[in-house]
């Protein structure tokens, strides 16, 4: 079997702050106290961002020495990092004052509250010269992979679905521009892409405009790249294919997602791509996908009910994940009941208990 060459990979993660009661709270000096952490554009969300990097072990020692360094800083502030995808229950959440979520707010209205409780996880996994499409259409295929770490059942305190961050992403914020959120169909050539990402713009920025927005504002703020939300999307600016669906998860969870979405990835250099026809699955010299509507059957089973699909779990193990090497934080919390205010803050400080312990025992080097 011929080597496989090595992709290069990145992480974003977005974690709410918390301060000693649980209360979220926005992250003032844990910006600086490491390379890669950025505000959001909600005031109790840090969102750290690693380098590209050629391994899986690199990946690991970079993601988790800074999040160490963020951590560090925030015993000295009394602070907290959530790996929770919502805050399981919270009221309305404050955005950061800008243009461009100001655009967004218009636009989106009322609904444009869900974006805001939702704490997520970017994969980036290079180009490859003449397999970017094959790239796109393998993470579109592998999309329900997401069940693997759905990590929040609640929205302010109700249950919602397994994945609730994804329900409120695909099928509650963005019901008024439905291209934007969801997932979109495979492609043939990057041409296509190219043509399907000229019309969401051209859809947004009529939107922004009937929204009395000046055309201006609108360029300042977005570009046809940036004004979409499909959860798989060619990246031009970063030379890489984007996988947005992952809610935030403790650090070792995202980390194991992320090395075998890669693996699967670096595949694709040495065997034939097939969509369609046949059981689905990955082999050395085959990776065969299923339809795209299949593909969309088992994501909304994989948002709804996570690994508890019998289809979902199937699926992934077809695709070469381990299933019972994954443990959801949904499914560790009872999804049948309401929490109150009260219990939301006791458990934001419980995971980010959980979090802190994932990251030591891990002995991440200090943030470069």
């Amino acid at each position: 079997m011929q080597s496989i060459d090595t992709i290069r990979r990145s992480i974003e993660v977005e974690y709410w702050v918390i301060d000693d009661e649980g209360r979220l709270v926005e992250p003032d000096d844990l910006v600086d106290a490491a390379p890669g952490a950025e505000r959001e554009f909600v005031e109790p969300m840090l969102e750290i961002k690693t380098t590209p990097c050629e391994t899986a072990e690199q990946l690991r020692r970079e993601l988790l020495g800074r999040i160490g360094a963020v951590l560090d800083r925030a015993d000295d502030l009394d602070r907290g990092l959530v790996p929770l995808a919502t805050p399981l229950n919270h009221g309305e959440i404050a955005d950061l004052p800008s243009d461009r979520t100001r655009i967004q707010d218009e636009i989106i209205g009322a609904d444009f509250e869900y974006v805001r409780h939702c704490a997520g996880t970017h994969i980036h996994v290079e180009q490859q010269p003449g397999r970017a499409v094959d790239q796109l259409n393998t993470l579109i295929a592998l999309d329900p992979a997401l069940a693997l770490v759905n990590s929040s059942p609640y929205y302010r305190g109700e249950p919602l679905a397994d994945g609730a961050r994804s329900q409120l992403y695909r099928w509650m914020a963005y019901e008024g521009l439905a291209h934007q959120g969801r997932l979109w169909p495979y492609i043939d050539s990057p041409g296509q892409w190219d043509r399907r990402l000229e019309r969401r713009h051209e859809e947004f920025v009529t939107a922004a405009l009937d929204a009395g927005f000046d055309r201006s504002t609108i360029e300042a703020n977005f570009c046809p790249e940036s004004s979409i939300w499909t959860p798989v999307q060619l990246r031009e600016e970063f030379g890489t294919v984007e996988w947005r669906s992952p809610d935030t998860a403790l650090p070792g969870q995202t980390l194991q997602l992320a090395e075998r979405i890669v693996a699967v990835i670096e595949q694709l250099q040495h065997a034939d791509l097939q969509i369609g026809g046949g059981v689905p699955g990955v082999s050395d010299g085959t990776i065969r996908l299923p339809a795209f509507d299949r593909v969309c059957e088992l994501v909304e089973a994989a948002i709804e009910d996570g690994l508890a699909s019998p289809a979902v779990e199937s699926y992934l193990d077809s695709m070469g994940f381990d299933t019972d090497a994954y443990q959801p934080l949904s499914s560790q919390v009872d999804q049948h009941q309401e929490i109150s205010t009260d219990d939301a803050r006791r458990l934001r400080l419980e995971y980010a208990h959980r979090l802190d312990e994932d990251v030591r025992q891990r002995s991440p080097i200090s943030a470069d």
